[in-house]
C-alpha cells in the first residue's frame, strides 16, 4: 500500500580443585517453477480514453522537504548514553526506524534486529546488568507490547533499567482503515503499567525530549525498572515545521545513602553481635560494591548468605557460606540484609503441604537489620514484594552508596578488646568451609559417568576449559542446575555471575544471554550460556539475532528433554494424593519427537555440536565448540543431562 508520507578425568579434576560438529549442511533442492501461460489478446482493443489512462504519468507523490519529526526523535536519543537498539520492526515506529538507520547513522543507537518483542526486552535486560546503562528497545503499538510484557515483567522483578519506545498512532482521522486501528491503543501503557516506573504519551516534540530525558533519569536512578515513553506515528512522520527548543540536558541524581544515625546504630549491633549473619541480594552493581562487602565481612569475620540473584561475594572466600544458610540463620543473634527483595522468606519458612506450614528459622531474640531500597518501588497488582517482614532497624538507601558508610561505623564502634574473638569466629568459618568443599567433591563424583550425562559432570568440563579466560557466566535460574557453576567454579569478579530472570518467566535464558554476551564483547570476555531446553523453545530465533549480529557466545544445552520443575510438581500432586508418579511425565516432557537443538542451531547459521549423551565425548566437542567463540561466533552444544 502507498503512503503520501515518507573431558575432564575425575580424579585429575577434583585434584585440581582441591588445591586452589560438525557445521550444518545445508541442503537446498531445485524445484521446478511454472511457466506463466502466456496472455489471451483482447478481443477488441481497448479504447482512446483507457489507453490514456494506463500510459500517463502518474501524480508526483509529495516528498519531505527538511527534517522530519522522528530525525528529532534521534537527536534526542543521540544526547542520551544509548549504544544499542533492540527491535523487531513495526510499522507504528517506520518513521523512527528510517531516521535510526538514514539520518542517525545507525550509530550510537546501533539497530539490533530480533525476532520477537519478548527477545529484544530480554536482551536489553541481560545487556544492562553487564553494561550498567541501559538498551533502549522499539515497541509496535499494542500488539508489541502485548508480546513484550512478560520480559518487562521480568526486568521489573529484577530491577534493571530499560528505556522503551512504542509507536501508537492517537489521531483517530489520521488511521488508515484496518490495521492501524487493531495496532493503536488510547492508553497503550495500561497493558504494562503496573511494572514500568514511569511512562508518557507525548503530544508535542518538545513534550517528547522531556518526557525521554526524564524517563531515563528515573530508570537508571536505583531501583532501577523499565520504562516507556510513547512515539506518536503522526509526530515522527510529519516535517519539522517550527524547530524546537533545544533538548534537555540528562540530569542524574546522586543516589541515596541511608540515614547515618541508623547505619551507626546497625554498627553497634553488628560489633557487639556473638553470631552475626550478613544476607545478601540483588546488591552489586559494580567490583567497588563486591570489595567493599568483602570488607565489611573481613572486619567482622561474619559470615556472608548470597541469595544467588548477584555475584555479591566470591564464592571461594572463606566468609562466603551460602550453602550452610539455614544452620546461620538458626543461631544468629543479628542477621543484616542487603537489598533483600524477600526478608520473610529469609527467616521464615511455608512448608509445601496440603495446609501450609509456617516455620521460624531464626530465633525469636534475633535482631534484624534491613538496609536497601527494595520497598521503594512497590506497585500493588502485582505481589512481587513477598509477604511483610517487621525488621528492628530498616534502614532505606541504596546498598552499594550506604556500605562504605556503614563499614566506616563498624570501624569506629570496634573495641580492641573484641578482635581475639573476631579472629576466632573467623577460625570456625574457615573450618566449615572446607568441610562444604569436601561434600561438595564428594556430591560432584557421584554418577560421574553416567549417561544422560550428570550436571555436576558438565559443570566441571566446562570449567576446566574456561578456567584460565576472562570468562562470564551469563543469565539463567542457577537452581536448575543445582547451583553446580556457583559451587565449582572460581568466581570473584562481579561480572562474572548476573542472576536470572527476576520473575521467573520462562523464556529470558536465551535473549537474555544474547544482551549480556553483547556487553561483554567489547571487554573480550568469554562468555557461557547454560540453556535450559524448554526455556529456548520460548524464544529460538535469539540464536539467530547472536549469529547476525556476530555476538560470540558458548551456548551449552542442559537438555533434560522435560520442563522437569513441573515434572516435580505433578509428582508431588499425585504422590500427595497417593495416585503413582508414573504419568506425571504426561504434559511435562519434551520427547516423542525429541527435539535437536544442534539442528534447530544450524538452520539459523550457528555452528553447533550434539545431542551428546557419552559424558566422554564432552570434551572434545566443548573444546571445538570454544574455539569457535573465541572467533567471534557464536557456537552450541547439545548435551543430553540429567534432570538437575
Amino acid at each position: 500500500m502507498s503512503d503520501t508520507k515518507t573431558s575432564v578425568k575425575r580424579r585429575g579434576f577434583f585434584s585440581a580443585v582441591a588445591v586452589g560438529g560438525a557445521a550444518a549442511l545445508t541442503a537446498r533442492p531445485e524445484t521446478a517453477t511454472a511457466q506463466p501461460a502466456p496472455p489471451t489478446p483482447s478481443a477488441t482493443p481497448p479504447g482512446a480514453a483507457t489507453a490514456a489512462a494506463e500510459t500517463k504519468t502518474p501524480h508526483e507523490l509529495p516528498l519531505t522537504e527538511g527534517r522530519s519529526g522522528s530525525d528529532y526523535m534521534v537527536d534526542v536519543i543521540k544526547t542520551l548514553d544509548i549504544d544499542y537498539l533492540a527491535c523487531m520492526p513495526g510499522s507504528t515506529f517506520r518513521g523512527l526506524h528510517e531516521s535510526i538507520i538514514n539520518y542517525g547513522g545507525n550509530r550510537k543507537p546501533e539497530f539490533l534486529t530480533c525476532l520477537h518483542e519478548e527477545i529484544s526486552v530480554a536482551m536489553a535486560h541481560g545487556y544492562a546488568k553487564v553494561a550498567n546503562k541501559p538498551m533502549a528497545v522499539l515497541l509496535h503499538g499494542p500488539v508489541g507490547l502485548q508480546h513484550a510484557s512478560m520480559a518487562i515483567y521480568n526486568a521489573w522483578c529484577d530491577r534493571v533499567p530499560i528505556v522503551m519506545l512504542a509507536g501508537n498512532g492517537l489521531d483517530a482521522t489520521k488511521r488508515r482503515p484496518g490495521v492501524e486501528w487493531a495496532h493503536t491503543a488510547q492508553d497503550n501503557a495500561a497493558i504494562v503499567r503496573d511494572f514500568v516506573k514511569f511512562d508518557d504519551q507525548p503530544a508535542s516534540y518538545g513534550h517528547f525530549a522531556e518526557s525521554l530525558v526524564r524517563a531515563y533519569a528515573i530508570s537508571v536512578t536505583q531501583p532501577a525498572a523499565p520504562v516507556l515513553i510513547m512515539a506518536d506515528s503522526e509526530l515522527q512522520e510529519l516535517p519539522i515545521e517550527d524547530e524546537p527548543r533545544g533538548i534537555p540536558r540528562l540530569s542524574l541524581p546522586r543516589l541515596p545513602a541511608g540515614d547515618p544515625n541508623a547505619l551507626a546504630e546497625a554498627a553497634r549491633l553488628l560489633v557487639a553481635a556473638e553470631n552475626p549473619v550478613i544476607v545478601v541480594d540483588r546488591y552489586s552493581r559494580t567490583q567497588a560494591g563486591v570489595d567493599t562487602l568483602v570488607a565489611l565481612a573481613e572486619a567482622l569475620q561474619v559470615p556472608v548468605i548470597n541469595k544467588l540473584t548477584r555475584m555479591n561475594m566470591p564464592n571461594q572466600h572463606h566468609l562466603n557460606q551460602t550453602f550452610r544458610a539455614r544452620a546461620l540463620l538458626g543461631q544468629a543473634d543479628v542477621i543484616l540484609g542487603i537489598e533483600v527483595v524477600d526478608f520473610w522468606g529469609t527467616v521464615n519458612d511455608l512448608r509445601d503441604l496440603i495446609h501450609r506450614e509456617e516455620v521460624h528459622l531464626t530465633k525469636p531474640t534475633a535482631k534484624t537489620i534491613s538496609l536497601g531500597t527494595t520497598s521503594v518501588p512497590m506497585h500493588a497488582n502485582f505481589q512481587d514484594f513477598q509477604r511483610y517482614q517487621p525488621v528492628d532497624i530498616d534502614i532505606i538507601g541504596d546498598g552499594e552508596t550506604s556500605l562504605p558508610w556503614l563499614l566506616e561505623a563498624v570501624k569506629r564502634a570496634l573495641p580492641a578488646e573484641r578482635q581475639a574473638a573476631i579472629a576466632g569466629r573467623g577460625d570456625k568459618q574457615r573450618a566449615a568451609f572446607k568441610q562444604i568443599q569436601g561434600a561438595t567433591l564428594t556430591n560432584a563424583s557421584y554418577g560421574w559417568d553416567a549417561s544422560p550425562i550428570s550436571v555436576a559432570r558438565l559443570c566441571a568440563e566446562l570449567w576446566d576449559q574456561i578456567k584460565d579466560l576472562d570468562w562470564a557466566l551469563t543469565a539463567g535460574e542457577s537452581f536448575f542446575q543445582s547451583f553446580w557453576p556457583q559451587k565449582l567454579w572460581k568466581t570473584e569478579k562481579v561480572y562474572q555471575f548476573i542472576g536470572g530472570s527476576g520473575g521467573y518467566g520462562v523464556g529470558y535464558g536465551a535473549p537474555g544471554a544474547v544482551g549480556t554476551a553483547l556487553a561483554h564483547r567489547e571487554h573480550g570476555r568469554f562468555v557461557v550460556n547454560i540453556q535450559g531446553d524448554g526455556e529456548l523453545m520460548c524464544c529460538p530465533g535469539a540464536l539467530w539475532t547472536a549469529v547476525h549480529h556476530k555476538i560470540p557466545l558458548l551456548t551449552v544445552m542442559h537438555n533434560n528433554r522435560a520442563y522437569h520443575q513441573e515434572l516435580m510438581h505433578v509428582q508431588r500432586m499425585a504422590d500427595r494424593r497417593t495416585r503413582g508418579i508414573d504419568r506425571a511425565v504426561i504434559g511435562t516432557t519434551i520427547t516423542d519427537p525429541a527435539i535437536d537443538y544442534s539442528k534447530l542451531a544450524q538452520s539459523m547459521g550457528m555452528w553447533a555440536a550434539g545431542p551428546i549423551s557419552d559424558p566422554n565425548e564432552l570434551g572434545a566437542a566443548l573444546r571445538k565448540a570454544i574455539d569457535v567463540v573465541k572467533r567471534g561466533e557464536p557456537a552450541l552444544v547439545d548435551v543430553i543431562c540429567q534432570p538437575r
